[in-house]
């Protein structure tokens, strides 16, 4: 039984492995409708609980399709559903949910809650997104920068805006598939120094500067998310703008990048703010190859979680 909670706790050559599988997925289905089954039904009989303690799209349609499209059934529970941590204990509701289903994703606020759901639940769990990390949206972007330019191996990858939990499985994955990755951030918005550390162990180069248009210079991937979560408040939001307006990716950013660059954003976007409509619907821009990849990647993740 494998569980898939971090890029950083996972063997690297079971993520390689996960991001060919998730290649050779993709292209087994391509011309199929949404709705065709796999051809190798997989999850035949397996019940999956998708529990989301926090709103999601992607993540929920991409999950509850892939599932489907391997052959199991789809239990979505929300927080509300379930409280979390408050009638009944996470350990007490994981070992519940063990008997019901063969295996867990879980998309929530504390890294506690998923960490503790993995400690006692007897399927595999899978870490949906947490406060502080998300692996399986850096997963879907490493096979989309592979599927475009090829190995992503001792490339420049750099992130701008809120060292959040995105990046932080980014730096992850810097240390895991041996990339270098430049992050540019206002100095109160730097990601946990533990990550950086534990990347620049591995070997990669990390480095964090403050100056955009210096971070760019000879980028082969920039990446950049949301200012704001829809649970900031009004003044945070503010205050968040006004750090981060000088992180905008727009066109004449881009131009700093080598000219092949790729631009990837997880969405959703706020056109205008982070980046321009200009870069998102431009010809650098693979962010919906990037969401249509959350689907092919987490069916591979599934797979190596249940040892198929």
């Amino acid at each position: 039984m494998n569980h898939f909670l971090d890029i950083h706790k996972t063997d690297p050559a079971d993520l390689h492995r996960m991001i060919s599988e998730a290649k050779r997925i993709k292209t087994a289905r391509k011309g199929l409708p949404k709705g065709t089954p796999d051809a190798e039904a997989v999850l035949a009989n397996h019940m999956v609980a998708l529990i989301f303690e926090k709103p999601s799209t992607r993540t929920r349609v991409s999950f509850d399709v892939g599932v489907r499209q391997m052959g199991g059934q789809t239990m979505v529970l929300s927080g509300s559903d379930m409280q979390l941590g408050h009638g009944e204990t996470i350990a007490d509701t994981a070992r519940v949910l063990s008997r019901y289903v063969d295996l867990i994703m879980i998309r929530t606020f504390e890294e506690s809650t998923l960490l503790e759901m993995a400690e006692h639940a007897t399927v595999p769990v899978i870490n949906g997104l947490t406060n502080r990390t998300h692996p399986c949206q850096i997963m879907a972007d490493v096979l989309t920068y592979e599927e475009h330019h090829g190995s992503i191996r001792d490339k420049k990858v750099v992130w701008l805006g809120d060292g959040n939990n995105v990046v932080a499985s980014l730096i992850h994955a810097a240390g895991q598939f041996g990339f270098d990755i430049t992050i540019s951030a206002p100095e109160t918005l730097q990601p946990e120094a533990g990550f950086v550390a534990w990347a620049r162990e591995k070997g990669v180069n990390v480095e964090l500067e403050s100056n955009p248009q210096k971070a760019v210079e000879g980028a082969d991937l920039v990446v950049t998310d949301t200012w704001v979560s829809m649970h900031d408040s009004q003044t945070t939001k503010e205050r968040r703008h006004n750090q981060l307006r000088a992180y905008q990716v727009d066109d004449a950013l881009m131009a700093h990048a080598k000219p092949d660059a790729l631009f990837m954003h997880c969405l959703p976007a706020h056109r205008g703010e982070e980046v321009t409509s200009s870069v998102m619907d431009g010809p650098q821009s693979v962010i919906w190859d990037e969401a249509e990849n959350r689907l092919h990647a987490q069916k591979a993740v599934m797979r190596w979680c249940l040892g198929k």
